[in-house]
């Protein structure tokens, strides 16, 4: 159901967007959260956008470079990533969750080297 795309290979200090589509969900009845996992980590959340036009939030590594917003057909989900460093790198995945709905991506590659 849903589908990242958007990573990539940059340089600490470039940027990446990343898109999360959606394909057979009324995506924006869903709370729309962006999850990362480093080799050897845990998956750790990133940035949450509510359903009904409710405030974003973000993890405090997120804050002030990430910004994650949906499409104006609300069938996306977007994280713009800027200011990128090398601990950044790790797979992107998108989640979509209603109720007890509750979908996941396959991930996207994000590699910042320094």
């Amino acid at each position: 159901h849903l589908v990242e795309s958007g990573g990539g290979s940059v340089q600490a200090g470039g940027s990446l967007r990343l898109s999360c589509a959606a394909r057979g969900l009324i995506f924006g009845r869903y709370t729309v959260t962006w999850y990362r996992q480093a080799p050897g980590k845990q998956r750790e959340l990133v940035a949450r956008i509510p359903s009904g036009g409710g405030p974003a939030n973000y993890s405090d590594a997120a804050k002030g470079r990430f910004t994650i917003s949906r499409g104006s057909d609300e069938n996306a989900v977007y994280l713009q990533m800027n200011s990128l460093k090398p601990e950044d790198t790790a797979v992107y995945y998108c989640n979509a969750k209603l109720f007890r709905s509750d979908y996941w991506g396959r991930g996207t590659q994000v590699t910042v080297s320094s």
